[in-house]
């Protein structure tokens, strides 16, 4: 008996049925190992109904003979109807413009969505300087919005348990510790510097690993030079530079570091609860740990501040800038991990590295700070060597998977 299998262009080999391998819908991938006849056919179509209708024989080499299916541009269905083309791993390829497309998408929104939130961020703290009570603001509307997701049904609610919990509490505290010092730094200098400072991130991720065991090739700690280059050029030279939002960013990349190490460890074991959901949780630990402090450090001076707040601009306009700052916090980050989800983490780094010079300019552009020609070359070196080490970083990544396999 014989197996037709339909090879791009038209093309059909004829194998045993004992050569035919099962790929994900049903097709069949050929055994160039226990095929026996070794010739090539091609077929005019000139029944609609019967699919085939005519087979001339063709000789075929026998380094072509054989040939898999998968990666083919057309897949043929004995009705003659074009099939999707399938990848390596069986599973049905996107077209080329479909993907280009959904990446801009998904670029866009996660660009777009930081842009709003930092520009309404340093908006309100503009006009009330209380940034404990707006981070966690922001945490409540990140928690609010992934409780009606959930209830809704809109996103599949995880199932968690008391362990889920615990092993929880380290990284959201450490997340807890990196959103409200950004929110200080943003508060005391522009954005544009706090974004600068924070991209020495990497810096803060490799030393701090390295003491917990992990070996980085030399490419890795060569890429870190330029980001402590470029950061210290940019703070010696910043316009808006204090002490205090210069140590807010610092802390907010060793709060964050200390997230993703941490979430890593302890979190091995509940890889069921996805990317988002995970964040989810983390927003509502987080603001259980942020408000009880925030009214400690700074509750007593709110009214005082809203008041004085509402005299600068009209309270309507004020209201917008708060909840756009919260809603577009949690938007931001959740378009992250969507991104994280879509793209590969090749991609995911340098879209972060470029995110963050967008967030510059745009914040540079909407509030006129003034910037020097050093503190540019500064901005420009870190984010560079942002770049480099998200390179670096990546290619080890592939290598200590390749080891793994």
């Amino acid at each position: 008996m014989l197996i037709t299998a339909l090879l791009p262009f038209s093309n059909v080999t004829f194998c045993k049925l004992s050569c035919r391998n099962r790929i994900n819908d049903g097709g069949l991938l050929l055994n160039p190992n226990s095929c026996t006849t070794r010739s090539q056919f091609r077929y005019s179509r000139s029944n609609p109904s019967s699919g085939l209708s005519s087979l001339r024989l063709i000789p075929e080499s026998r380094s072509d003979f054989g040939r898999k299916l998968v990666g083919c541009r057309r897949l043929w269905t004995s009705s003659g109807i074009p099939q999707a083309s399938s990848s390596s791993d069986g599973a049905i390829d996107e077209s080329k413009p479909n993907k280009s497309l959904k990446l801009a998408v998904v670029f866009g929104f996660w660009y777009i969505h930081n842009i709003i939130f930092n520009i309404y961020n340093k908006k309100v703290l503009n006009v009330f300087p209380y940034p404990w009570l707006l981070a966690s603001f922001q945490l409540f509307c990140g928690s609010l919005w992934m409780l009606i997701l959930w209830s809704l049904k809109l996103q599949p609610c995880p199932k968690i348990d008391r362990s889920f919990i615990l092993a929880l509490l380290g990284p959201a505290l450490f997340h807890t510790i990196g959103h409200i010092s950004a929110c200080v730094s943003f508060s005391k200098v522009a954005v544009s510097f706090t974004h600068v400072i924070k991209s020495a991130e990497p810096v803060f991720s490799v030393i701090f690993s390295s003491f917990l065991g992990d070996s980085y090739p030399l490419k890795v700690w060569l890429s870190i030079l330029p980001i402590v280059f470029g950061c210290s050029l940019a703070a010696i030279t910043e316009v808006s530079f204090n002490f205090e939002g210069l140590w807010g960013a610092m802390i907010s990349n060793i709060g964050f570091v200390l997230r993703n190490i941490f979430s890593k460890k302890s979190l091995q074991s509940f890889k069921q609860v996805n990317g988002l959901n995970l964040y989810g949780w983390i927003s509502i630990l987080s603001l259980v740990y942020l408000f009880p402090v925030a009214i400690y450090v700074e509750g007593s001076q709110w009214v005082s501040g809203f008041n004085k707040a509402i005299e600068t601009i009209e309270p309507s306009k004020f209201y917008l800038w708060v909840m756009v700052s919260g809603i577009f916090y949690h938007l931001y980050n959740q378009s992250s991990y969507e991104a994280l989800d879509d793209i590969s983490p090749l991609t995911f780094s340098i879209g972060n590295t470029m995110k963050r010079v967008v967030v510059i300019i745009a914040t540079i552009l909407v509030f006129r700070n003034p910037v020097r020609p050093l503190n540019a070359l500064g901005s420009a070196i870190a984010i560079l060597g942002t770049f480099l080490y998200s390179q670096a970083s990546v290619k080890k990544k592939q290598v200590e998977e390749e080891k793994g396999e």
